[in-house]
């Protein structure tokens, strides 16, 4: 073998060896890119997945404070009663304390996010429930005349709907 043979098959080697370093470097750093994407994706998910709790955290106390809401309305109702027979003429100390603590009360079922639904208008089968029709010439069909009970929402979360007399055609108009 000449000199020049075993410089030749020293540089290949030489270059097969920082070849074999450059692919190793090269898997390296694709190794650890993938892993760093990995980590990214995972940190991602993970926050996802706190804000996601989260939301069903509140949801589950919205739903817990609806079913309290829900069973404090006929508490509601009874004190309208009460406030209804109370005689406003007179000045009656009990009729003036009914009235103090149904305003405490109402005022804090309130702050709580406890809304009345409306009834002025037309019925609506999604908020409203009928009891009741009647005929009436002067409004049209399906107007609410009269509420026969309060309903009540809490944050969108429908507790009960407002029962309601409303109005249909009249008999006269029907036959014509």
């Amino acid at each position: 073998m000449s000199d020049n043979d075993e410089k030749s098959d020293g540089r290949a080697a030489v270059d097969g060896v920082n070849d074999a370093g450059k692919k190793k470097e090269e898997k390296q750093k694709d190794e650890k890119e993938e892993l760093r994407d990995r980590m990214l994706r995972l940190a991602a998910e993970f926050d996802n997945y706190k804000k996601r709790a989260a939301a069903e955290m509140d949801k589950a106390k919205d739903i817990g404070r609806a079913e309290l809401l829900k069973g404090l309305l006929p508490v509601l109702d009874e004190f309208e009663l009460a406030l209804e027979v109370a005689n406003p003429e007179k000045e009656n100390v009990f009729s003036k304390g009914i009235e103090m603590v149904y305003s405490n009360f109402i005022e804090v079922l309130k702050k709580e996010g406890l809304t009345e639904i409306k009834t002025d208008g037309v019925f609506d089968p999604y908020r409203h429930e009928i009891m009741l029709s009647r005929p009436d010439g002067k409004r049209k069909p399906g107007t609410i005349l009269e509420v026969v009970k309060k309903g009540y929402a809490f944050r969108g979360i429908m507790l009960r709907p407002a029962s309601v007399i409303v109005a249909k055609e009249a008999e006269a108009e029907k036959k014509d």
